[in-house]
C-alpha cells in the first residue's frame, strides 16, 4: 500500500481517538450505580481504544516520514497507557482477569480477532542494532565458557554409516546409468533422423511452412505482448512508456535517498542546529538582553529598587520574562512568603494537639453514602489529548502532495531546534545579565548580592543534605566493577541465558465461544488460550516495551504462570523476551543450586541480577518450579535449599521502581504444594493456564502438522483428532506429530499420505491432564485473593437477587 492509504489510517485513527476522548469526558466523569452498566461502558472503550491501537501501530510501522512517526507513537503509548487502566478497572469490576464480551463484540460486528492485542514492531526496530550486538557478545561468551557448541551433531552408529553410505553409491550409479543410456537413444535417435533425410531429400514446401510457422508465432507473440501492455495502461495498473522511463530514474532515486536516510538522520539535525546559531544566534541574543534590561529598569521605576535574579530551578530570565507585571510577581512573592509562616505555625499547633489528645481515632456516627463506581483518574488521557491537539494543530490540514520522499519536514526540524538554541543562548544571557544586575545594584543601590551575603550558608546546606542522602542510597555491593564483567559472570554461571526466538503468534489457541453463556448460568468457565495470549501481552509485553508506559500505567512487577506441564509456560517467558528485546535471567531452584552459597553468596547474586536487569533494561527474571521457593514442607538443613529466595525475593522485588523494566515471572505446575500466603504476596498478577479445549485443539494439530512438514488431505481427519486429543497439552501433540513425522516418513509423503490412525497411536502412549487434577487447579485459584474476592461478589449478587424475588412475593 501508498504512503497516502496509511495517512488515510492515522487520520481515520484520530479522528476515532478524538470521538473516544470526548466520550470519556462525558461518560466517565458521573458515577455510575449500575456495575453491569459501568463495565459495559468499560467494555466498550476497551474495544475502541484496542482498534485505534491497531490502526495507530499500523500506521506508525509503515509510515516514513520521522516527524509524523514521532507523533503518532507519543498517542500510541498514551493509548496502550489507557488500555491498561481500563484493564485495571476491569478486573476490579468483575473480580476476574479473563473477560466475555461477545454480547458487546456482536453489538459492534465485530470479531475475537479484531481485540487481539497487537505488539508495537518499533519496541524491536528501534533498538535492533543493539540487540544484535548483544546477542553476538552472550553468544561468543557461552562458547568460550563451553555452555554452548556451534550446531549438535547427530551421534550415527557404524553399520548406520555404512548402510547411509551404500544407498547413496548407488543412487548416483543409478543416475549416471540413466544419464548414459539417455545419451545413447538421443544419439541413435538422430541418426535414423539424418538416414531418412539423406534417403528423401529434402522438399521446398515443408521448409516453406517450417518458416512459415516459426515467422507467424513470433509475429503473433509481439502483437500479444503489445495488446497486453496497452490493456494493462488503459486499466491503470501499468505506466505508460513516456512515465515508465521517469518512474525508473525515480526509483534510481528513492534507492539512493533509501542509502543516505540513515547519515542524514544523523547528521540533519545536527546541521540545522549549528545553522540557525549562526543566523539567528546574534538577533536572539540581543532580543534576551534588551527584554531583561527593560525589566530591570521597570521594576526599578515601580518598586523603587532592583529586583533578585531568579535562580535556574525557579527558570532564570524565563520567571522576568513572563507576561505578569512587576507588581504582580512582588505580591507573588510575598504571598509565598506568608503562606510558609502561616504552614509553619500550623504544624506547631498540630504538633501541640497530638501530644495533648494522643493516638484516638475519631467515631462518627455517619455512614458514608455509596455513590456508585467512578472511574480513577488517568495519566495518560493527558498525554493523548497532547497528541490529538499537535495533530489537529500540524498535520490535519496539511498538505503534502509536493513531498515525493515523505521522509521528513526541514521547516518542523528548524521550530523545534530554534527552542533548543534559544534554551542554550538563555543559560548564556542569564550569566551576563547577572553580573549586570549585580553591577546595577552596586553602584545604584549600593547593595551587596544575596550570592555574597548567602554564599556560605548555601555550602553549609548543600554539606548537610549530601550528608542527609548519603545514607539512603542503596548500597552498591560491586562498585568497582563494570557491568559489562558483570554481565560476563552471570552468562558464564549460566544465570543470564539466551532466549529462544518465539513470537506471541506462535502461541496457538481460539477464542472461547462460550464464556458468556457459562457465566450467565453461574458457572465460571475456564480461560482459552486467546485469552491467556492477550494477558501476557498486556502484563509482560507492552509495559516493557515502553518505557513512558511502564512508568505511568498501573504497576506490575511479579507475574505467575500456573498450570499443567505442557501448556506452554516456558514459551510465553521466552515470547515476552523475544518481543520486547530482553535480556533472561533464570534463578530456578535447580539452576541456582551449588551456585553462590550462604546468605552473602544469595544477596551477592540477586544485587548482580538487579544490577544488570537495570542496566540493560528490558529483563525478565525467571524463576521456574517457583513452588519450591514457597513449599509447605519444613526447611533443609542444607545451604542449598530452594527455600533460601523465599524471604529475599519481597526486597528483591521492593528494590525495583516504575522506572525499570524488570518482570519477575514465576512459572509452576504444583502450586498447590506452595504456601499460598506467601505465595501471593510475591507475584501480584497470577494467570491460570488451563489445557486447550477443542477449537484450540482443532487449531493446534492443523498448525503443528505443517510446521512439521506435513500435509493436510482427506485421509486426515483432524477434527477426530481435536476430539480424541480431549485432556492433552499442546506439548502432547507437538511430541505425537514429531513422533510420526520422521525423516523417513515426509519422504514418503507424496505416495502415502497421513492418515488419523497414525497420530492415534503415538497420543496413546502419553499420559493426559485428568479432570482431577483441572478440579485441584481450579480449587486452589479459588482460593488467591482474586479467586476468593469473585467468590465473595457471585454470593453477594445471588443474596441481592434473592432479596428482591423476596420482596416482590411480598408485594402480591
Amino acid at each position: 500500500m501508498s504512503q497516502a492509504t496509511y495517512n488515510k489510517m492515522w487520520t481515520d485513527a484520530q479522528k476515532d481517538l478524538d470521538i473516544q476522548l470526548q466520550r470519556e469526558r462525558e461518560e466517565f466523569l458521573q458515577p455510575e450505580k449500575d456495575r453491569v452498566e459501568a463495565f459495559k461502558m468499560l467494555a466498550t472503550s476497551y474495544i475502541k481504544y484496542m482498534q485505534i491501537f491497531r490502526n495507530l501501530e499500523t500506521a506508525h510501522d509503515q509510515l516514513i516520514h520521522q516527524q509524523k512517526r514521532m507523533v503518532i507513537q507519543q498517542v500510541l503509548d498514551g493509548v496502550i497507557g489507557r488500555i491498561l487502566e481500563i484493564k485495571k478497572e476491569m478486573v476490579e469490576l468483575e473480580n476476574s482477569e479473563f473477560h466475555y464480551i461477545d454480547n458487546i463484540l456482536e453489538d459492534l460486528k465485530l470479531l475475537p480477532e479484531d481485540i487481539e492485542v497487537p505488539i508495537p514492531r518499533y519496541f524491536i526496530k528501534e533498538k535492533l542494532e543493539v540487540l544484535q550486538q548483544r546477542e553476538k557478545i552472550l553468544d561468543r561468551i557461552l562458547l568460550d565458557a563451553g555452555l554452548q557448541t556451534q550446531k549438535p551433531v547427530k551421534a550415527m552408529t557404524f553399520e548406520e554409516a555404512i548402510k547411509m553410505i551404500q544407498v547413496a553409491e548407488r543412487a548416483r550409479q543409478g543416475r549416471c546409468r540413466a544419464a548414459f543410456m539417455k545419451q545413447i537413444y538421443l544419439e541413435e535417435k538422430r541418426g535414423r533422423q539424418t538416414k531418412l533425410q539423406v534417403q528423401m531429400g529434402a522438399s521446398p514446401d515443408a521448409a516453406a511452412t517450417c518458416i512459415q510457422k516459426v515467422w507467424r508465432g513470433y509475429i503473433q507473440r509481439k502483437k500479444t505482448e503489445k495488446m497486453r501492455e496497452e490493456e494493462m495502461i488503459f486499466l491503470g495498473m501499468s505506466l505508460p512508456p513516456h512515465l515508465k522511463a521517469m518512474n525508473i530514474s525515480q526509483m534510481h532515486a528513492g534507492q539512493v535517498n533509501a542509502l543516505e536516510v540513515k547519515v542524514q538522520e544523523r547528521h540533519e539535525e545536527v546541521f540545522i542546529k549549528d545553522k540557525l546559531r549562526e543566523t539567528e544566534g546574534l538577533d536572539i541574543k540581543e532580543t534576551l538582553q534588551d527584554q531583561i534590561g527593560q525589566c530591570f529598569i521597570e521594576c526599578w521605576h515601580i518598586i523603587g529598587k532592583f529586583p533578585d535574579y531568579p535562580t535556574e530551578e525557579a527558570g532564570g530570565s524565563m520567571a522576568i520574562l513572563s507576561q505578569k507585571t512587576p507588581e504582580q510577581v512582588a505580591a507573588e512573592l510575598a504571598a509565598r512568603k506568608m503562606a510558609l509562616q502561616k504552614k509553619a505555625q500550623k504544624g506547631k499547633k498540630e504538633q501541640g494537639k497530638e501530644k495533648t489528645k494522643g493516638k484516638k481515632p475519631q467515631k462518627t456516627g455517619k455512614k458514608e453514602e455509596e455513590e456508585g463506581w467512578k472511574m480513577a483518574p488517568s495519566n495518560f488521557l493527558s498525554i493523548m489529548e497532547e497528541g490529538n491537539s499537535q495533530y489537529k494543530a500540524v498535520w490535519q490540514n496539511r498538505g503534502e502532495g509536493w513531498d515525493f520522499l515523505q521522509d521528513h519536514d526541514l521547516e518542523l526540524i528548524k521550530e523545534e531546534k530554534r527552542e533548543e538554541v534559544e534554551e542554550e543562548i538563555r543559560v548564556q544571557v542569564d550569566e551576563l545579565m547577572q553580573q549586570k544586575l549585580e553591577n546595577l545594584k552596586l553602584a545604584v543601590d549600593g547593595e551587596k548580592s544575596d550570592k555574597q551575603k548567602k554564599g556560605r550558608k548555601s555550602e553549609k546546606k548543600k554539606r548537610m543534605t549530601m550528608r542527609k542522602k548519603i545514607p539512603e542510597m542503596e548500597e552498591d555491593l560491586t562498585p568497582d566493577r563494570t557491568i559489562d564483567s558483570l554481565y560476563r559472570e552471570l552468562a558464564e554461571e549460566g544465570l543470564l541465558i539466551k532466549a529462544k526466538t518465539v513470537n506471541l503468534s506462535d502461541y496457538v489457541g481460539e477464542y472461547s465461544y462460550l464464556g458468556t453463556t457459562l457465566r450467565q448460568v453461574d458457572i465460571e468457565p475456564m480461560p482459552s488460550l486467546a485469552d491467556v495470549r492477550q494477558l501476557i501481552a498486556l502484563y509482560g509485553i507492552l509495559p516493557l516495551g515502553s518505557q513512558t508506559v511502564h512508568e505511568k500505567a498501573p504497576l506490575v512487577k511479579a507475574l505467575l504462570l500456573a498450570g499443567p506441564a505442557g501448556v506452554g509456560k516456558k514459551t510465553l517467558v521466552h515470547a515476552i523476551c523475544t518481543e520486547t528485546g530482553a535480556n533472561l535471567f533464570n534463578l530456578s531452584a535447580s539452576n541456582i543450586a551449588g551456585k553462590y552459597p550462604g546468605k552473602n553468596g544469595l544477596q551477592m547474586m540477586l544485587h548482580m541480577v538487579l544490577k544488570v536487569a537495570k542496566q540493560l533494561q528490558p529483563s525478565v527474571v525467571w524463576i521456574g518450579e517457583t513452588e519450591k521457593i514457597f513449599s509447605k514442607a519444613a526447611p533443609k538443613a542444607e545451604e542449598m535449599n530452594p527455600k533460601r529466595l523465599e524471604k529475599i525475593l519481597p526486597k528483591f522485588l521492593k528494590a525495583l521502581k516504575a522506572q525499570d523494566r524488570v518482570l519477575l515471572v514465576g512459572t509452576t505446575n504444583r502450586p498447590f504444594d506452595a504456601n499460598l500466603k506467601s505465595f501471593c504476596k510475591v507475584y501480584q498478577k497470577i494467570i491460570l493456564i488451563p489445557r486447550p479445549d477443542y477449537a484450540s485443539r482443532f487449531v493446534l494439530w492443523k498448525h503443528i502438522i505443517l510446521q512439521n512438514g506435513g500435509a493436510i488431505t482427506n485421509l486426515l481427519n483432524i477434527s477426530c483428532l481435536a476430539k480424541v486429543s480431549d485432556g492433552f497439552t499442546q506439548g502432547h501433540i507437538i511430541q505425537a506429530v514429531q513422533a510420526v513425522l520422521s525423516e523417513l516418513r515426509l519422504l514418503q509423503m507424496t505416495r502415502k499420505p497421513l492418515r488419523t490412525a497414525e497420530f492415534m497411536t503415538s497420543l496413546a502412549r502419553q499420559d493426559p491432564v485428568y479432570k482431577e487434577e483441572e478440579e485441584t487447579f481450579k480449587a486452589w485459584y479459588a482460593k488467591t485473593p482474586l479467586g476468593k474476592a469473585r467468590i465473595k461478589a457471585l454470593a453477594d449478587s445471588e443474596k441481592a437477587e434473592k432479596g428482591k424475588k423476596g420482596k416482590g412475593k411480598g408485594k402480591n
